[in-house]
């Protein structure tokens, strides 16, 4: 890795721009204004109005969902812990993730509790395997690949929770939404970072091909709804 990419993966780490540690949503400082224009220039396609539509009328099961994404979020972290032991840097940002996932998942779960929501089960979407499938097989170019998709994953939840805290009636979820915006609005960014210091050539290539196909699930009809899920067939 890059001094100057180790240097600011560090300082991010030191300052204090990590999610409050308070389960409770209440208890979170209201919201600052973030600057989401790099999260919609990196993605190749924004969220339809139709998708928009769909999930005020189920927001239960977009609720479950984005619980189910950040504990998956915190459960691919762990993996990659696991598997790629030999970057300091690395190491201490996955770790830095899992934490920021798992108090997500814990607000949400908080959340759903306060909602009188009871879990329930619900199937995985096609978006993240329907970007997995591109995944290379042989490393490092796997793991390269990997973080990229990570990165739109996190550019995409960034953009979608942007779109429902504008017309939520709920303001204490769209105010979470809306808190949650500052460390998602950054994550893909540290997931760029990662890839490139892991990769000898350029990513460039990588990441606007995989632009493509996650700019084609989000906007191609899709049977099921989910957090991540494309147009409403």
């Amino acid at each position: 890795m890059s001094n100057t990419i180790s240097s600011n993966i560090t300082d991010d780490m030191n300052h204090n721009d990590v999610a409050e540690d308070s389960v409770d949503i209440r208890q979170l400082r209201s919201p600052i204004k973030v600057d989401l224009s790099a999260v919609y220039d990196f993605l190749g396609a924004r969220t339809t109005q139709s998708w928009v539509d769909a999930a005020i009328e189920n927001l239960p099961l977009i609720i479950q969902d984005h619980a189910n994404c950040e504990k998956k979020a915190a459960g691919t972290a762990m993996n990659l812990i696991f598997r790629y032991e030999f970057s300091y840097d690395l190491q201490c940002k996955l770790a830095q993730l899992i934490r920021e996932e798992m108090l997500h998942y814990e607000q949400v779960l908080s959340l759903m509790n306060d909602r009188g929501q009871e879990w329930q089960y619900l199937s995985a979407g096609r978006y993240a395997k329907g970007m997995l499938k591109h995944k290379r097989t042989y490393e490092p170019a796997a793991m390269v690949d990997v973080l990229i998709i990570g990165a739109f994953i996190e550019a995409r939840s960034c953009e979608r929770f942007a779109a429902l805290s504008d017309v939520i009636d709920d303001e204490r979820l769209a105010k979470y939404y809306r808190y949650l915006l500052k460390s998602e609005s950054r994550h893909f960014e540290d997931y760029l970072a990662l890839a490139q210091s892991l990769s000898e050539d350029n990513i460039d290539e990588r990441v606007a091909f995989f632009k493509e196909v996650e700019a084609e699930l989000i906007s191609s009809p899709d049977n099921e709804l989910r957090f991540h899920s494309g147009t409403p067939a």
